[in-house]
């Protein structure tokens, strides 16, 4: 009966909302909606914290500034790195479960048997499944927003005067057309750090250097560019031999910097394709209006040294379907064509996007047809083709770009690399992380020998899962008391590479929902929450706070 009447007063919000335009693009407009909790940003961890604020007796917003629901786990990254599965609990992993509910379900075996896939590699545990299709993702989290009276809105933040405080506190946030949002707690669940910046919180983008924190793996990082790499020389000028002509496109003239030292360059971007070998499903690669042959000189350069491996790393997902990554030296990562992203305006970052999409759309179609491509790589990619049965309604590619990291709050405790490596243990742990320190590649340069080189690639496993400290999701007081921060958190670039993954952005969701409400029921700022109190909810809610 208690969740009945709250998923009730969040449909009748929702439905006034619908009668008064709100949800709509059209000229009405409502200057004053009001909400216990605000969610900005309808990523995997805005729809679980959403999900969690209604549950704990809240009205919430979840506004969507992307215009897709459930950020990369409904486009398409299905290979969830999960790291240790045990350090995975509450609504996160109750979405693991109901997708392994669905596929324990015969009929959703429509083009291949379960059995099959297994034999592909499923990474399931007893009672969840890590491995997935978008289209299920996508309605996984769709009925458990249902399920809640939670329903995403349309809404971008204004870039000018898009937060009005009162002091610390933020009482209401407007989009473009003049709509507002006033609540009583903000979460930023946005991948790029949107809302966090507009209210003044501090941030860093790029990477610190290794002095900042005392770290190894920060910073530019030459001496550990050992993956993903140019496997013989390979010439980075226009004219092979003649510096004269020019880089070729993507290096990094100013490359590579001082060892271990700091940059404002930032991890490559790419789209997560769900390709299949299904010739059924099967969409044949298309070539991008637009295409520039001098983007691919340097994939075609490798194979000429020596490469022999299809530069790309499929993941089987179910139906025969993959989740396909970056691999080697040049592939789907986009390397140094980001750097502007993170802080961007919204129509710079459109253009970076579609800069992306026809760059990736591009490689694979060189990949299927150009003649300098061995032949066993272009059988293999002819072999492939976009999955029809995905993102059909979007030309059957993902609708989000895969950003890796963007902003990162400076808060009221940051993350580093010893906690990565249970050097400093958290006493406030409000979830865990257990992947790897993992960073894409940063940059492209010119090497002393005159070849062209990869950098920023690091891959340092973690002797253990790790807690989170519920400081990092917090900013510092003077700057908001009533915001917090569970995706951009506070961390140094290499210690938010063991933090970055989709099922941590949805525990820390939920933690900071559960926050959210502890704040409002006393009252208080986020920063004087009791952690005794937050942890005894946390537990309750089934989230996984230490392992032995």
């Amino acid at each position: 009966m208690k969740y009945a009447m709250l998923r009730l007063r969040n449909r009748l919000l929702l439905a006034t909302l619908a009668f008064l335009g709100f949800a709509s693009c059209g000229t009405l407009r409502v200057e004053r909606l009001r909400a216990d909790v605000c969610v900005y940003g309808a990523t995997s961890a805005g729809v679980i914290a959403a999900i969690q604020a209604c549950q704990q007796g809240q009205t919430v917003l979840l506004l969507d500034c992307d215009g897709w629901v459930g950020g990369l786990t409904t486009s398409g990254l299905g290979a969830t790195d999960v790291g240790n599965a045990r350090a995975i609990g509450g609504l996160a992993r109750e979405f693991y479960r109901r997708l392994r509910r669905h596929y324990d379900r015969p009929e959703a075996w429509s083009r291949e048997t379960r059995e099959a896939f297994r034999g592909r590699g499923q990474r399931e545990t007893e009672d969840a499944v890590w491995t997935f299709e978008p289209s299920v993702a996508q309605a996984t989290l769709a009925a458990m927003l249902a399920e809640n009276g939670v329903s995403a809105i349309p809404f971008r933040l204004a870039e000018r005067r898009g937060v009005l405080k009162d002091g610390r506190r933020i009482v209401a946030i407007s989009d473009r057309n003049g709509r507002s949002v006033e609540a009583r707690c903000f979460l930023d669940c946005s991948y790029e750090g949107d809302l966090l910046a507009a209210a003044g919180c501090a941030f860093h983008v790029g990477r610190e250097s290794n002095s900042e924190h005392g770290e190894t793996l920060n910073g530019v990082q030459t001496k550990n560019a050992t993956k993903h790499q140019f496997v013989g020389p390979v010439d980075p000028y226009v004219i092979a031999g003649d510096p004269g002509s020019g880089l070729l496109p993507g290096i990094d003239p100013d490359g590579p910097g001082d060892e271990g030292g700091a940059d404002g360059r930032v991890q490559a971007y790419c789209f997560r394709i769900c390709a299949t070998d299904d010739p059924d499903n099967r969409v044949p690669w298309p070539k991008p209006a637009g295409y520039d042959a001098a983007e691919y000189e340097l994939l075609l350069r490798h194979f000429e040294a020596g490469a022999k491996v299809a530069p790309w790393h499929p993941v089987w997902m179910p139906n025969r379907k993959t989740d396909s990554n970056n691999n080697r030296a040049v592939s789907s990562d986009w390397i140094g064509r980001n750097y502007d992203y993170p802080t961007a305006d919204y129509e710079t970052r459109a253009a970076i996007v579609a800069a992306h999409r026809r760059y990736q759309q591009g490689l694979y179609w060189t990949l299927a047809n150009d003649p300098r491509v061995p032949e066993s790589i272009r059988a293999e990619f002819n072999r492939f083709g976009l999955a029809r049965d995905e993102f059909a309604d979007r030309g059957n590619w993902p609708p989000l770009i895969y950003v890796r990291e963007a902003r990162r709050l400076v808060g009221a405790a940051t993350v580093t690399e010893a906690n990565c490596m249970s050097r400093v243990v958290a006493a406030d742990p409000v979830g865990m992380a257990s992947y790897t320190m993992d960073s894409h590649n940063v940059q492209r340069h010119v090497d002393g020998d005159g070849h062209v080189r990869n950098e920023g690639d690091v891959q340092v496993r973690v002797p253990r899962p790790w807690g989170v400290p519920f400081g990092a999701l917090l900013p510092q007081h003077k700057h908001a008391d009533n915001l917090l921060v569970p995706v951009c958190v506070s961390a140094s670039h290499i210690a938010f590479g063991s933090v970055r993954m989709e099922p941590v952005f949805m525990v820390l969701g939920q933690s900071a929902a559960v926050a959210a409400g502890l704040a409002i029921e006393r009252d208080i700022a986020v920063q004087e929450i009791p952690y005794e109190e937050l942890e005894r909810r946390l537990l309750a809610a089934g989230q996984v706070l230490r392992l032995p």
